[in-house]
């Protein structure tokens, strides 16, 4: 029976190295923005919260399409990166990641959002009569108490990073070891009628997923009861 060749396990390699570092960058980037959203009263809340979901109802083609334009020799980023001695970022590694951070931006800011909502005012203004400052609050008293939501959003845009496909596709194309990630791996796959390879890597992102969502749930779940205690 078939089983996975040298160039599968490098898509799952590259693709495990694109939601690792595409998940770092969205919790440094994901976190200030959470905050904004959560604290801020500027009437302009409503709009970045609609920018931040768009990859929600956007098909990804579109997303894809657009980036994959912007970062062009004729679009903003791309005369930025080449001005810059970056080169473009199209059909490059560095060019998904800037992708997948885009993609997976609501599925990071929105858990946060949440969490750091739930923790209301009173902590805070405890932490103030203590003469904390913003930043020492943030990280001794804020960060604590929402590690449950940092928890749920690293899951999140780690797993739908792994998971996407149009617009990787569209940004980095299908190249073997720099930019063929496990979705576009089984759809050449099956492109190509090789339906047991295609289900050896769909089944693993299946079994991925199915621990996901059990983790998920599981978190959920205990904090539920632990709330009730």
């Amino acid at each position: 029976m078939p089983s996975l060749t040298s160039a599968d396990w490098s898509a799952v390699r590259l693709t495990l190295e694109l939601a690792a570092v595409s998940t770092a960058i969205l919790l440094l980037v994901g976190t200030p923005i959470a905050w904004w959203l959560a604290r801020t009263g500027s009437r302009w809340k409503g709009v970045v919260g609609a920018v931040v979901a768009l990859p929600l109802v956007l098909p990804p083609t579109v997303i894809g399409f657009y980036l994959l334009v912007a970062m062009g020799p004729d679009g903003l980023l791309g005369r930025l990166t080449a001005a810059l001695g970056l080169g473009l970022l199209p059909f490059s590694f560095a060019g998904l990641v800037v992708g997948s951070v885009i993609y997976s931006l609501p599925f990071v800011v929105q858990p946060l959002a949440n969490a750091f909502e739930a923790i209301g005012r009173r902590p805070l203004e405890v932490a103030a009569t203590l003469r904390a400052g913003p930043v020492d609050t943030f990280f001794t008293v804020v960060l604590p108490l929402a590690r449950p939501g940092f928890v749920t959003a690293t899951i999140l845009g780690f797993a739908h990073t792994v998971g996407e496909f149009g617009v990787v596709l569209m940004i980095g194309g299908n190249i073997p070891d720099k930019t063929r990630v496990v979705s576009v791996a089984i759809y050449d796959h099956v492109e190509a009628l090789e339906y047991a390879q295609a289900h050896w890597l769909a089944g693993g992102m299946l079994a991925f997923s199915f621990v996901v969502l059990l983790v998920l749930y599981g978190r959920r779940r205990g904090n539920a009861g632990a709330g009730v205690g």
